[in-house]
């Protein structure tokens, strides 16, 4: 199928991709379910959508996600939704990157509704604690090994400055460089003031959440944790929980296939968050646009 040699010449091009795919699936799957709502313009007179909120601004590869739509509708018209492509591209990214395979349920049918304020009010924040994080993926049917299994796509994932500079520079409201998260390893912290992030006001420098290791689908995300190195506050709570935190020694000593395996179980319960099917929804012929 031409699609899907497309989203395999892609990914190998461009690694990166992989990480917004999995990101995107998730913030998708986060707001009125699988739905692919998160894939969808603002409407004149219809406000403004899900892509537009803060969490979604700095999301990539919707232009890729438009071709492979393209190609497939040639090759059977009316039959693959955008919130299917959007599930087997990023279960694909994952494996391009060497990570695990598996086997993505489809049938899931498209929204017609995307909303600026649900996806502000429903994305889990990278300043979340622990408790906020339980909540919001309970909200959605997951449970606390889910939390710590998704936030492992962090090994392949980067952030700007402005989602975490707060731990380095301005923790407590006193402000300066002296005002930083003590959760956060120091020397890493003052390496990141240092080499990335060096004003409070920077919103445009790209780091590693996995330095060093970000191009490669492991397990080192999670002994970075264990060394206070994670990167937002949502990762450095998963060690703030005595459940969360046995989860992830579990996955940091042991084999990678051990953590394949439940990332995989993880991100196919996830895909399968208030799916749309039967005569819900649509199979939209754009993926941007609900169909006329």
């Amino acid at each position: 199928m031409a699609a899907a040699k497309l989203v395999l010449a892609m990914l190998v091009v461009a690694v990166g991709v992989a990480a917004t795919l999995i990101r995107t699936h998730f913030h998708d799957c986060f707001v009125r379910g699988c739905d692919a709502s998160v894939l969808l313009n603002a409407t004149t007179g219809g406000g403004e959508a899900e892509k537009d909120a803060t969490p979604n601004l700095t999301l990539r590869g919707f232009a890729f996600l438009d071709r492979v739509k393209a190609l497939v509708e040639q090759e059977c018209p009316g039959v693959v939704s955008c919130a299917d492509i959007l599930a087997l591209a990023s279960r694909d990214a994952v494996g391009v990157i060497g990570g695990p395979f598996w086997r993505v349920p489809t049938g899931r049918r498209d929204g017609r509704v995307s909303i600026k304020q649900e996806a502000l009010d429903q994305i889990p924040a990278p300043t979340m604690n622990f408790t906020d994080l339980l909540t919001s993926f309970r909200a959605k049917g997951l449970d606390v090994a889910d939390l710590v299994w998704l936030s492992g796509a962090h090994t392949i994932g980067i952030s700007h400055c402005n989602s975490f500079t707060e731990r380095l520079y301005n923790f407590t409201g006193r402000g300066g460089p002296g005002d930083a998260d003590p959760s956060l390893d120091a020397e890493y912290a003052a390496n990141l003031r240092r080499t990335k992030c060096t004003t409070p006001t920077d919103n445009t420098t790209i780091v590693e959440m996995d330095p060093g290791s970000f191009l490669t689908f492991d397990t080192s995300y999670y002994r970075g944790l264990l060394k206070r190195r994670g990167l937002f506050q949502s990762d450095a709570a998963l060690i703030t929980d005595a459940a969360a935190r046995a989860d992830v020694e579990s996955v940091a000593k042991g084999p990678s296939e051990v953590f394949f395996q439940v990332f995989a179980r993880s991100m196919v319960r996830m895909g399968m968050i208030e799916v749309k099917t039967g005569g819900e929804g649509e199979i939209r012929q754009h993926c941007a646009v609900v169909n006329s």
